[in-house]
């Protein structure tokens, strides 16, 4: 029985590819890429030059079998998609599922993804966040903006530029204009940005300054809700005033 090697792959700086990823990639017998032509500049820049197929969103459900009776067989595969780490907002998901369910091992190499760098230079708390990845685009997303209200841990979500402004506005409306939010641009690349402030200061800002490249949007948890402290309710209590006898 062969393998399955999860490999992540640069998001900006092709510097950013780790030793590791290099070598099993160039040993693999298959490598499977999101886009071969995306993919085909980070192999020749690294020198790997292995057989290539296809694997994306669009054909995974019809070719997912096929892989795993190659992996069966024998075969190590390798699956990388054309930025950061695969399952992340990308194909892979539906392929780890499948080897797990026949016993193949799935070994997952740690690496780039854009939410990480993104979080920790928030300034916001990341010692438990909630990654929401895309949100719906039609159907369910307001229903959902609504459920996200009362997070109160760090949100992380990732979007298009030709949508950043609306979606900033939308979280302006359900978690109120006055909350705080970090929005990455081109994480790892030339002109990398984060641009913080409020969601109705960074929505102002980004409706004059059109934005480009790859967003990831950090927004603050919501504020702890004020509790009475028991032993305050014992306090209140004992000072409640006394009703005469018989009034």
């Amino acid at each position: 029985m062969g393998k399955l090697y999860i490999v992540p792959t640069p998001v900006g700086n092709l510097e950013d590819m780790t030793y590791r990823a290099v070598s099993v990639l160039r040993s693999a017998d298959l490598i499977l890429a999101e886009d071969t032509r995306t993919s085909s500049v980070l192999l020749k820049h690294y020198d790997i030059h292995g057989r290539v197929e296809s694997h994306h969103k669009f054909n995974e459900h019809r070719t997912v079998s096929v892989i795993k009776e190659k992996i069966l067989e024998g075969l190590t595969v390798a699956l990388i998609s054309d930025a950061g780490t695969p399952g992340i907002s990308d194909p892979g998901f539906l392929l780890v599922r499948t080897c797990v369910a026949e016993g193949i091992e799935v070994e997952t190499l740690p690496g780039a993804t854009a939410f990480v760098p993104a979080l920790v230079s928030s300034g916001y708390p990341c010692d438990r966040f909630c990654f929401e990845g895309f949100l719906p685009v039609r159907k369910g997303r307001m229903t959902r903006l609504a459920e996200l209200s009362e997070e109160r841990r760090t949100m992380i979500f990732y979007e298009s530029p030709y949508r950043l402004v609306r979606t900033l506005q939308q979280f302006a409306e359900h978690f109120g204009p006055d909350r705080g939010c970090s929005v990455a641009r081109e994480i790892s690349k030339k002109f990398e940005e984060h641009r913080r402030g409020t969601l109705e200061d960074v929505a102002q800002w980004y409706s004059a300054h059109e934005p480009k490249g790859e967003i990831v949007i950090i927004v603050e948890g919501a504020p702890e809700k004020e509790k009475v402290k028991e032993k305050d309710r014992w306090k209140m209590k004992d000072a409640a005033p006394e009703t005469e006898e018989g009034a």
